[in-house]
């Protein structure tokens, strides 16, 4: 079987409780994060809802949002 392509929407007589949509992480020019890859670093400039690109000291990596891999520090 294939997975849908569409997510399957919550009805409002459906004795289930609605799925939780995740807060989108926010971060600022000069956070210091760490990433499950790549490691410690700093953001240096962010794309609004886009992505971030971050200076992990050997590489400078564009992070793509929602950032599942990456936290603030």
């Amino acid at each position: 079987m294939t997975k849908p392509a569409a997510p399957k929407r919550h009805l409002p007589t459906s004795p289930f409780k609605a799925p939780v949509t995740p807060t989108p992480k926010h971060f600022t020019e000069g956070d210091q994060v760490t990433h499950d890859v790549y490691g410690l670093g700093r953001v240096i400039s962010i794309e609004e809802g886009i992505a971030a690109l971050v200076d992990f000291g050997s590489e400078q990596v564009r992070v793509l949002s929602p950032y599942a891999k990456m936290t603030k520090l």
